[in-house]
């Protein structure tokens, strides 16, 4: 019997935690790397002198935990998630940031950018701060008290929006709970927002800890291979079709799987369309991309959609503005293979469900199709050329949205094309939430998979000044700009203070138009009158008139967080503008004022949101009738 004590060392578990997350690698196709690479965080009572202070020692002398865990300082809670979901989302889910907040409303904070990630697939590792664990204060400072049950905290709202969550109530749970955060974070079906949860007690609490559990431990990110079974029924459905397309996701960035995603298509003539997140995947200029589908796509991706025989989705969630609600694909006899880590998306559309890396079974479907007694696939010569049809109109119908002349306001969409022809291939577009991202996936011509980066899953206004500030740490050669429209500056702008405190180059384009433009759109379009969605003064007046515009300074307010601002008023002094702020060390936003109203990009597919029945008002009763128009043609598909 061997009875040699086990080497510990006592550490608190705030200690423990950060010496363990930093010997804890990735790896994938034999490239190893740290899998956390460093922490944000915001303290109170409940972690300042917890993890607050292993992060402080950790700091001033690394040598013990084996290495350093560098630590940033944001002011918001949910904007240090965003910053996390944006970094890990741009080192294609292989490495990560951890948060810590305070307990009560530092950690409800969180909430949000929990549920983004999640919702994204993305990894995210959280540490909110919790109430006593042993009760002895009771109620705690921010401590919500639920009557029916005393072990319910604030924290329990995580459960619903996280991929793993469980509450450290005694060191010894420390490390398999930490194991179990790993292996989620790792895991490329179902990773997403990590919550443990870690009582204020607990933190400072010290225990002897195994010396073994800081040992370097490497996570191998698998790719699964597709099975030959599922491999034949594939390549017998695109043998079979007629009209085939290809839908690219974010699973084939993620996967990185770009370059068999063009040999698939170059080799078998197969169109490919893209999502907000796939977009990238396929580079634009390439003979078989379609560019967007669904409710924010063009009319190339979304014609061939119409009368596709054949949808092959590849890590795509179908989310509804993919499936524009359902009505997108409308050939009655169309069929759908999906290939996916996670079988909960290969199911969507009761299509065939292909459970694999997306680069596996696209290299796999690559030469299955190429070889064999029935031949070398080719889509039929006619689908070739309607494609590269629709592929020439749509890009005509760009480069006017791109070149409008539109005035006295110049449109949005004239922004994004000075944009696009001047940011290098490996720069990164940051957006979410509105009209943007709509305009954006139908019109962005993206030559690489970095250049594009449009949170549409979640759809978060405010994401995108953190997002930036994330992206840039995991990117830092690359030139990020993010696109920020007035109304999500005006809901997250705080993180601006942490870019110019920890010296973040990155370029904000603000586009000032006084109001919600796509809300008030869709509101107009569906009857509502652009009710509470314009930036006017009241006075008792009713929120879908005009009146007085409400002049709220957004160039000076951004100057006054420390970031250089570059106002501008057309599209040549944006062009000379953004040339300034590309040659810059600093921060810079450009300030320029766009029009409300548009033009946008021409619609070519509908999105269900739902109108009222009944209404008083001419305007809803007719958008009424219109929205019955178009529902008409939603469906379930079965085959």
């Amino acid at each position: 019997m061997n009875t040699t004590p086990v080497p510990t060392v006592r550490l608190t578990v705030g200690q423990a935690t950060i010496r363990f997350l930093i010997n804890q690698y990735s790896e994938r196709d034999g490239h190893e790397q740290r899998l956390i690479t460093g922490a944000f965080g915001i303290f109170g009572h409940g972690n300042v002198a917890g993890l607050g202070q292993a992060l402080l020692e950790n700091e001033i002398d690394p040598t013990p935990d084996g290495g350093a865990m560098p630590y940033v300082m944001p002011r918001n809670e949910q904007g240090m998630v965003h910053a996390a979901s944006a970094y890990a989302k741009a080192r294609n889910r292989l490495q990560a940031k951890m948060c810590t907040s305070s307990i009560g409303p530092g950690a409800l904070n969180m909430v949000t950018g929990a549920a983004l990630a999640t919702t994204n697939r993305v990894p995210v590792l959280l540490f909110p701060a919790d109430q006593f664990a042993t009760r002895y204060p009771d109620p705690v400072l921010q401590q919500i008290e639920n009557a029916q049950t005393l072990d319910t905290s604030v924290n329990d709202a995580f459960r619903p929006v996280s991929a793993f969550f469980d509450r450290i109530n005694r060191p010894e749970q420390l490390l398999p709970y930490l194991m179990q955060a790993m292996r989620t974070l790792t895991d490329p079906a179902d990773t997403g927002a990590v919550v443990l949860a870690m009582p204020q007690d607990v933190q400072a609490e010290a225990f002897d800890f195994p010396v073994g559990m800081f040992a370097k431990r490497v996570w191998h990110v698998r790719r699964a291979p597709l099975d030959r079974p599922s491999l034949d029924r594939a390549v017998a459905a695109i043998r079979s079709a007629k009209r085939p397309m290809v839908i690219a996701g974010g699973g084939v960035i993620y996967s990185e799987a770009s370059e068999e995603l063009r040999t698939l298509a170059s080799t078998t003539g197969i169109p490919v369309a893209d999502t907000q997140a796939g977009k990238g995947a396929i580079n634009f200029d390439h003979p078989q991309s379609i560019g967007g589908v669904g409710s924010t796509g063009g009319d190339s991706g979304n014609h061939i959609a119409d009368q596709a025989d054949l949808v092959i989705g590849i890590g795509t969630r179908y989310s509804d503005f993919t499936t524009a609600s359902r009505t997108q694909f409308k050939n009655p006899d169309v069929r759908f293979v999906n290939i996916n880590v996670k079988p909960f998306d290969a199911v969507k559309n009761a299509g065939e469900m292909l459970i694999a890396d997306a680069r596996e079974a696209i290299a796999s479907l690559t030469e299955a199709l190429t070889s064999g007694s029935e031949g070398g696939y080719h889509v039929e010569d006619d689908y070739a050329s309607e494609v590269a049809r629709e592929r020439e109109a749509w890009a005509a119908k760009v480069h006017e949205c791109y070149h409008l002349g539109h005035g006295p306001l110049p449109a949005q969409t004239e922004v994004f094309g000075a944009l696009n022809e001047m940011m290098g291939d490996e720069d990164v577009v940051i957006n979410a939430a509105g009209s943007m991202p709509g305009d954006l996936q139908a019109l962005w011509q993206a030559r690489t998979p970095v250049q594009y980066h449009v949170e549409y899953a979640f759809s978060c206004m405010g994401y995108e000044i953190p997002a930036a500030m994330g992206v840039k740490m995991a990117l830092p050669d690359s030139e990020v700009v993010a696109i920020v429209g007035d109304g999500t500056y005006q809901m997250l702008p705080m993180e601006l203070a942490t870019i110019c405190q920890e010296e973040i180059k990155v370029i904000f384009v603000l586009l000032q138009n006084y109001g919600f433009a796509s809300i008030g759109a869709l509101s107009e379009s569906h009857g509502s009158q652009r009710f509470g969605t314009k930036y006017r003064r009241g006075g008792g007046a009713p929120h879908n008139q005009e009146g007085q515009r409400l002049d709220v300074d957004i160039a000076a307010n951004a100057q006054s967080w420390g970031i250089d601002v570059i106002k501008v008023h057309s599209i040549d002094e944006f062009r000379k503008a953004f040339r300034r702020a590309e040659a810059s060390d600093r921060a810079t936003m450009i300030h320029i004022e766009t029009d409300l109203y548009g033009p946008n990009p021409p619609a070519s597919s509908w999105w269900d949101v739902p109108v009222a029945q009944v209404a008083r008002l001419d305007s809803t009763r007719q958008a009424h009738e219109e929205y019955l128009d178009q529902k008409a043609f939603q469906r379930h598909y079965l085959r």
